[in-house]
């Protein structure tokens, strides 16, 4: 299984946890844990991710008002949106660099 796999499953696995149990720097965990996804990610993926991570942290609570598991449903794609925030600023500053030393 390659790294980036893992690290991917780790980041699905902390924003279901983060969902249910309150814990602190959750956020930040979830964000440093895209920064790998993002610099393992092809070039032909990238514009997936970037509209990836825009859609689901604008849409993320939009499941909220379901009754009794809808904020627990809108805090898990929420909190796969920070990784995927995370993974988008890896992939920006990634080209941003490549760029730069062309």
């Amino acid at each position: 299984m390659k790294i980036r796999k893992i690290v991917g499953l780790v980041a699905i696995a902390v924003a279901v946890i983060a969902a249910f149990v309150a814990f602190p720097y959750a956020t930040l965990l979830l964000a440093l844990l895209g920064i790998p996804i993002g610099l393992a990610a092809p070039a032909d993926a990238h514009v997936r991710v970037l509209v990836s991570a825009l859609v689901l942290n604008l849409l993320g609570h939009a499941f909220d008002t379901i009754p009794a598991i809808g904020p627990y449903v809108g805090a898990i794609i929420a909190n796969i949106g920070i990784v995927l925030a995370g993974a988008a600023l890896a992939i920006v500053f990634k080209n941003i660099y490549a760029r730069l030393t062309e």
